[in-house]
């Protein structure tokens, strides 16, 4: 009888222990990394599976994918503009996985990405006003996209990188949906003359933080980031352009030929899942979540109250557009001197 209990015993170790091994997965992380980590622990609470994870931007993580096109080391793309997911999907490095919740997340955010990947949360780009800044300036407070080529703002702006950061991509995507690229690409310039040495950053919350810190006046950034630096007690201010302006429908993906497709499956399945989304406004990611039965969260930027382009996310998710969009604005604007 002994023997039987501890063979029993033993049994159900090494099955736990099997289970959990299936479950575990590495992601990469697109979001901000507070929000992939709480996360990964509620994965692992639930599931007993570890979910391992390295945050890069959402250029960083094309680049990954890329290079590890062969033999990939992550199971999931979790988080990151769009652009990203349509031209990993479409390069095949990203397979589309229809989840369980599929039928929950919100039509218009299925239909607006055509089906291409699966939406994960939404929100809308715009500024990260410090009035403080401002005021000690006696400047007024910009309110639409030609405001930030003022040269009042003369090193008072800052704007991430579009090398690294979806957030940049959808910004000069947005401004050439809106004027038109040539004009947009003057704007761009006259905006660059503005940028101080340290005012390009790697991801798009980043120039919020530069903003909230009073480093600058003004961060390029999605609302949603703003709004976090405001509710952590920052004199920060989200404003949204009144000629309009571009969403952004952060995705998660199946990474092809991934080491544990099965985990990530169960991943997708689980971070769609509203009790899952609800943890973001946890760490104060206040992006508008995919399911349609995630509770929006009070501090979340009213989409409703904003002017919203028909942001066109097939055509400027190609990889091809999106390598020369990129390449143009590398050769014709960041080389400028700021005069």
């Amino acid at each position: 009888m002994r023997r039987t209990k501890r063979l029993l015993t033993l049994t159900l170790f090494a099955t736990a222990a099997t289970a959990g091994a299936q479950g575990n997965l590495t992601f990469v992380c697109g979001a901000q990394a507070d929000w992939c980590q709480v996360v990964a622990n509620a994965y692992k609470k639930e599931t007993g599976g570890e979910a391992k994870f390295l945050r890069l931007s959402a250029g960083e993580s094309l680049a990954r994918l890329r290079a590890e096109k062969a033999n990939p080391s992550f199971d999931v793309l979790f988080g990151g503009t769009g652009d990203v997911h349509e031209a990993g999907t479409k390069e095949k490095l990203l397979t589309f996985y229809k989840p369980k919740a599929w039928n929950e997340l919100y039509p218009e955010l299925r239909q607006q990405v055509k089906d291409a990947y699966i939406p994960l949360y939404t929100g809308a780009l715009g500024m990260a006003v410090n009035d403080t800044v401002l005021k000690k300036r006696n400047l007024p407070a910009p309110t639409d996209w030609p405001d930030l080529g003022d040269p009042k703002y003369k090193g008072l702006v800052a704007m991430p990188n579009p090398n690294t950061s979806g957030t940049a991509y959808t910004m000069i995507t947005t401004l050439i949906q809106i004027y038109g690229e040539d004009k947009a690409f003057d704007l761009l310039k006259k905006i660059h003359n503005n940028v101080p040495r340290n005012g390009y950053t790697r991801p798009g919350s980043g120039a919020a933080f530069l903003a909230a810190r009073g480093e600058v006046a003004v961060g390029v950034t999605f609302l949603h980031d703003a709004v976090a630096q405001n509710v952590r007690g920052f004199p920060v201010r989200a404003v949204a352009p009144k000629a309009g302006t571009g969403t952004e429908i952060g995705g998660v993906s199946l990474v092809t030929n991934g080491p544990n497709p099965a985990a990530g499956k169960q991943f997708i399945d689980f971070v769609l899942k509203p009790e899952t989304q609800k943890l973001a406004a946890t760490v104060e990611s206040f992006q508008i979540q995919s399911n349609a039965k995630t509770p929006v969260a009070a501090a979340s930027p009213n989409l409703d109250k904003i002017k919203l382009i028909d942001y066109d996310f097939g055509k400027w998710g190609d990889s091809a557009t999106r390598a020369r969009i990129i390449s143009r604005w590398t050769k014709e604007v960041f080389p400028l001197p700021r005069r």
